[in-house]
């Protein structure tokens, strides 16, 4: 076995010695160490790095040098060139473990019975791992019969074997993908289901994985993207799912498995009440409009309203000015400023003899905004800062 490779052979050695044989300074400024023995696994094949510690030293990444092939430790702290313990952040270790023998799995399971084909995938024990399919969709009953059949598997407790074989004794092997490389091919076998060519970590046995859940899936292309977790990353995201459905069942007086009905429920009555509330806005519109038109000033015969609001949303100025547009002697303009942008309306009534449109691309051209709508109601906004708004309000100009 390639001394730098030791971590196909032994996936579960987490402590060993090792001699320092050269430090580097990389690129970035960072410090790279090679030793002449690891168990680290580098990033690659879809599976990100180990890390661990080098004496006292933290490793934070591991690549392959492509130049020479070695494996490089870039480590955070000194480190000297002498024999040093090493060790291998265990937990980071198993979750990929988990997860990468998780994606053979559940990529084989997809093949079976939905005939998707894996492209590539990500493996991640920290957030939800991915794989590529060749699919323009799969279907949620797919997906569920893909997810119980590879818990099977898991409960199962199946033995999960790792192989050297010669390219002659690849004929006798039922792979679903041909080997990247042509000499040395390492096999991962999940026993008698599923065969694959492949250089990273797994776990022993198929019960080590726990679970599988698959999450969501994603249109990419001509590819769909599957989204899954296991081990320890899906027990944790069910404890911190039961604690939040928990928490509002307790909320409400009711059981978790009842969450859904009641959120379904709820929204209907907050449909319901969106209506009634539209309706009383309406109604207070119509009484708002009446008292601003009451106290408008009259310039030429022509009544003139002008008022500015504070964070009023854009929809309940357009339901102000409907009923101001009735009016026939009347121009408003009514404006709303969110801190950030200014909404502006404008109405000329049937007698006005303005065009609601004109007006209101004159009040906006000095912040380079722009309205749209027909002489009797336009609507518009801008960017601004609140001094501008200031400026804008008092130099409002209907003439």
């Amino acid at each position: 076995m390639d001394s730098q490779l030791l971590y196909q052979e032994d996936p579960e050695r987490l402590v060993f010695e090792a001699q320092v044989v050269d430090k580097l300074k990389l690129p970035d400024g960072r410090t790279g160490v090679v030793l002449d023995r690891t168990y680290f696994y580098p990033t690659g094949g879809g599976q990100e790095h180990d890390t661990g510690w080098i004496g006292s030293a933290r490793v934070v990444d591991v690549f392959k040098d492509e130049s020479n092939q070695r494996l490089v430790h870039v480590v955070e702290g000194e480190v000297v060139l002498d024999l040093v313990q090493a060790r291998i952040d265990s937990e980071r270790r198993l979750r990929h473990m988990q997860h990468h023998t998780a994606q053979h799995l559940l990529t084989e399971c997809l093949l079976k019975l939905a005939g998707c084909e894996t492209v590539s995938a990500n493996i991640n024990g920290y957030t939800p791992s991915a794989l590529d399919v060749v699919a323009s969709q799969i279907s949620k009953a797919d997906l569920d019969q893909a997810e119980l059949l590879a818990n099977q598997i898991i409960y199962e407790n199946r033995l999960v074997k790792t192989y050297i074989v010669s390219p002659e004794q690849l004929a006798s092997i039922p792979l679903r993908r041909p080997p990247k490389v042509s000499e040395n091919i390492r096999i991962v076998e999940i026993d008698s289901f599923d065969y694959s060519p492949c250089g990273g970590t797994h776990v022993a046995r198929t019960g080590s994985i726990g679970l599988l859940k698959v999450l969501k899936t994603e249109r990419q292309n001509e590819k769909v993207r599957v989204y899954f977790i296991a081990g320890l990353q899906a027990m944790q995201v069910f404890h911190q799912m039961y604690d939040t459905f928990n928490n509002l069942a307790n909320q409400q007086s009711t059981g978790w498995q009842d969450i859904p009905g009641l959120f379904s429920k709820q929204a209907e009555q907050l449909g319901s009440l969106q209506k009634d509330l539209h309706a009383l806005r309406l109604q207070n519109a119509r009484y708002e409009a009446h008292e601003l038109a009451t106290n408008a000033e009259a310039i030429g015969g022509i009544r003139q309203v002008k008022v500015s609001f504070e964070n009023r949303p854009s929809a309940e100025l357009r339901v102000l000015a409907e009923e101001l547009k009735k009016m026939a002697n009347l121009i408003a303009v009514l404006t709303s400023f969110d801190g950030q942008k200014l909404s502006l309306i404008v109405t000329c009534g049937l007698d006005s003899g303005m065009d609601a449109r004109q007006l209101i691309n004159l009040q906006l051209s000095p912040l380079n905004g722009r309205g749209g709508g027909d002489m009797s109601l336009a609507q518009g906004g801008a960017a601004a800062t609140a001094e501008q708004y200031a400026a804008f309000v008092q130099h409002l100009d209907l003439k």
